[in-house]
């Protein structure tokens, strides 16, 4: 066993993993500690989608780098990743509009597209959609399969995993670990929603809170196969880049007006398809520092009925359902903070893991490895 790492990472999520990566990128020796077996976090509840083009400020830097470097781990560590963009599509003259919009803002590729452009791209309902829009950039996975093959690699590169331990405590040079105490040069902690419990002095001023996902795995309808990740208007007010654009407002006034309970729900409308064709749906999100334990079918019966109405099919057969719960903030979208010397406390808050956390690894390890 390593007594003394040049780093030790806590956390084993894809946060946690993409320090790890980078540090072997870098020639430093790695121990990930994580409290659990393997990872069962956000990390593996999501849809696999790299939303790369909807991104804006530092989100979209970290994003477009960590798209090279998922590419990079799909060919090296042997999980499939496939570079199949996401397309958009608009049920709306008001979403086709926030759509022109933002293709004339994006500096990367976007592509408006008419109804049957887009239908080519998606076999969605002909009569719910009016066009769409095509973002290139993006990227999917299957978490549940990506998340162990990157560990898989990394241990192959010499990284140990101390699975099933607990961190207790941390101070500068030693981890407090339910199975004794770990040394190391530099620490990063990459807990996710459960930063509160190691430093809540981090994590309070920001208002961190856990959201919390309704999801669902349902069965594609005739065996429909789609290659892209698909959004719809409701991701324009969830993502920064379409959110962005001044036109949004007009979309978000008429959900208000006649479907007040998608954004009751904070509804998230979009889908990504598995390799065995199955088809992750979601999702919803509430907020809270404790959420309740339950889970109301009202918001299953709301994402069912519109990706039923999406797809033009009376309804959807339930395969899986779950909870995601992932770190939120109001204020800001990245946790990067130095509690401690050599320590760094690192968490993505808001749901742009997947997305971000291979780019945001670098820059962390850079900063931490110049004290």
């Amino acid at each position: 066993m390593n007594t003394s790492p040049d780093l030790l990472v806590v956390g084993g999520g894809i946060v946690g993993l993409a320090h790890a990566v980078e540090a072997v990128r870098r020639g430093l020796s790695v121990v990930v500690v994580d409290r659990d077996d393997f990872a069962r976090g956000a990390s593996v509840r999501n849809f696999g989608h790299g939303c790369v083009t909807g991104q804006s400020g530092p989100a979209l830097e970290y994003a477009l780098l960590a798209r090279e470097r998922w590419l990079e781990l799909g060919a090296t560590a042997g999980f499939g990743i496939w570079n199949s963009g996401t397309v958009v599509a608009a049920r709306a003259e008001d979403e086709l509009a926030v759509l022109a919009e933002f293709v004339q803002r994006s500096t990367h590729p976007v592509r408006l597209l008419d109804r049957n452009a887009l239908l080519e791209r998606a076999p969605l309902n002909p009569a719910t959609v009016l066009g769409g829009a095509w973002l290139p950039l993006d990227v999917r996975v299957d978490p549940r399969e990506a998340l162990p093959a990157i560990a898989g690699w990394l241990a192959d590169q010499g990284v140990e995993f101390r699975w099933g331990t607990n961190v207790l405590s941390v101070e500068p040079g030693v981890v407090h670990t339910s199975r004794g105490e770990i040394r190391a040069t530099r620490t990063v902690v990459a807990v996710g929603h459960d930063l509160d419990r190691l430093f809540p002095q981090v994590t309070e001023p920001i208002g961190m809170r856990r959201c919390v996902l309704h999801m669902l795995r349902v069965d594609s309808p005739d065996g429909r196969r789609f290659e892209p990740a698909v959004l719809t208007g409701l991701s324009l007010l969830r993502y920064d880049g379409f959110a962005a654009c001044p036109s949004a407002a007009d979309v978000r006034a008429r959900y208000a007006s006649e479907q007040p309970e998608l954004l009751d729900a904070e509804m998230n409308l979009m889908f990504t398809q598995q390799p065995n064709g199955e088809l992750t749906i979601g999702d919803t999100h509430t907020y809270a520092r404790t959420p309740e334990p339950f889970r109301t079918e009202a918001y299953d019966e709301l994402l069912l009925a519109e990706t039923a109405a999406l797809l033009g099919v009376p309804e959807l057969r339930v395969r899986e359902r779950w909870h995601g719960v992932y770190a939120s903030s109001p204020t800001q979208n990245f946790l990067i903070d130095a509690p401690l010397p050599t320590v760094r406390t690192v968490a993505v808050t808001t749901g742009i893991g997947m997305t971000t956390a291979l780019g945001l690894a670098p820059s962390v390890l850079t900063e931490l490895l110049a004290t």
